[in-house]
């Protein structure tokens, strides 16, 4: 089979990650009193673009690393690797290069504090989350799920750069909203 870019698309895992990018704009335009300045605007398009590639990696990430559990379930069944469109390692190469794209747009012109949260993030979905959580526990989804619910801070952070710590608590608020309603919304689903 060829690979085409909607395959590798289709390993970004588009509508998951407009709701994550969706947040993170949330937190973006609650972190501004007013209208934003030029300066931001260009800072949260960057962070936005940033965050969104970062998400797109991991969902690449856990789409490799679940490839044998998605070929057993109908939801999943269809998805680029499970089906032979894309190859194990042109996975890994892709989500390498969307990573590496991120954290270089977050650090040199958004800030270093949303680059280390954002990669935190990816590392707890893809790897902590996938990883370990899904096949430890049953309740993989309240414990993973804080992964999920930083978009919010990760937007409050590339506007604010967290320089005060009431940054930190209006960010954290969002994140445990978001927190606390991802169990219920997902056992509700299941």
């Amino acid at each position: 089979m060829r690979t085409t870019w909607r395959d590798y698309w289709d390993l970004t895992k588009p509508k998951v990650v407009a709701l994550i990018v969706f947040t993170a704009l949330v937190g973006m335009c609650l972190a501004i009193p007013g209208l934003p300045t030029i300066a931001q605007v260009v800072t949260g398009l960057l962070g936005f673009l940033g965050i969104w590639l970062s998400a797109s990696a991991a969902a690449a990430i856990n789409q490799l690393l679940d490839a044998r559990i998605d070929a057993q379930m109908a939801r999943t069944s269809w998805r680029p690797l499970v089906v032979g469109k894309v190859s194990p390692r042109q996975v890994l190469v892709f989500a390498g290069a969307l990573t590496a794209l991120s954290m270089t747009i977050l650090v040199l012109w958004v800030n270093v504090i949303t680059a280390v949260l954002t990669f935190a993030s990816l590392i707890g979905y893809a790897v902590i989350y996938t990883v370990y959580l899904k096949r430890a526990t049953s309740q993989n989804i309240v414990i993973g799920g804080l992964a999920g619910a930083t978009p919010p801070l990760l937007g409050w952070a590339a506007i604010t750069g967290m320089q005060g710590s009431s940054d930190w608590a209006y960010a954290s608020l969002l994140v445990l909203i978001i927190f606390i309603w991802t169990p219920p919304h997902f056992w509700a689903l299941a």
